[in-house]
């Protein structure tokens, strides 16, 4: 039997993760800026994660590159989960950790801002995207959950979500981003 307890449980749960992200104010101002200078600057903000957290990268692109709240011009964004062909031609060849990292290699440029978004913080292939981002000299964004995991020590800035639970997470990232798409978008094309 469907417990209406339950629901309540989870949207209060919910609350209280965004919530846990008023605290994080300035550091979603850090990252705003990162991205809105590097756009600024002729540059582009490059996003992935698995599963859920890809979802989460297409999304934000989706937002960056379309448009948030006005009608402008549209920004250099890339999520590198979306060339089905690249990820599973990359996994067969050299293996699924390396499916982010290739691909960052080919296309990214000094300046650009790599962004690596993981629950666990721990995602070996997003791990080493963060690493090949660092050598090529990319800025590093990491969104996570609570403990950053090894992710934290990849990121020039790093945003924690107060939560171990994945939904809860995932729920914040995507508050995140959109705030995020919002501030760069106002600070950008904004009259």
């Amino acid at each position: 039997m469907i417990d209406p307890q339950e629901i309540a449980k989870r949207i209060e749960e919910s609350i209280r993760v965004k919530r846990a992200l008023l605290g994080q104010a300035e550091r979603l101002k850090a990252i705003a800026e990162i991205w809105r200078d590097a756009i600024r600057a002729g540059h582009q903000v490059i996003l992935f994660g698995n599963g859920g957290s890809a979802a989460d990268a297409q999304h934000i692109v989706c937002e960056l590159a379309g448009r948030f709240y006005l009608d402008r011009r549209p920004v250099a964004a890339t999520a590198l989960t979306v060339n089905t062909s690249s990820l599973t031609a990359i996994g067969n060849d050299y293996g699924f950790d390396e499916i982010f990292s290739r691909q960052l290699q080919g296309i990214a440029h000094p300046g650009d801002v790599a962004v690596g978004i993981s629950t666990s913080g721990n995602s070996p292939n997003v791990l080493r995207a963060l690493e090949a981002a660092r050598k090529i000299g990319l800025v590093t964004v990491g969104f996570t959950g609570r403990g950053g995991g090894l992710m934290r020590a990849q990121c020039d800035q790093w945003l924690p979500i107060d939560s171990e639970e994945t939904p809860r997470i995932q729920e914040g990232h995507i508050l995140a981003g959109h705030i995020l798409c919002e501030l760069v978008e106002r600070e950008l094309f904004a009259v």
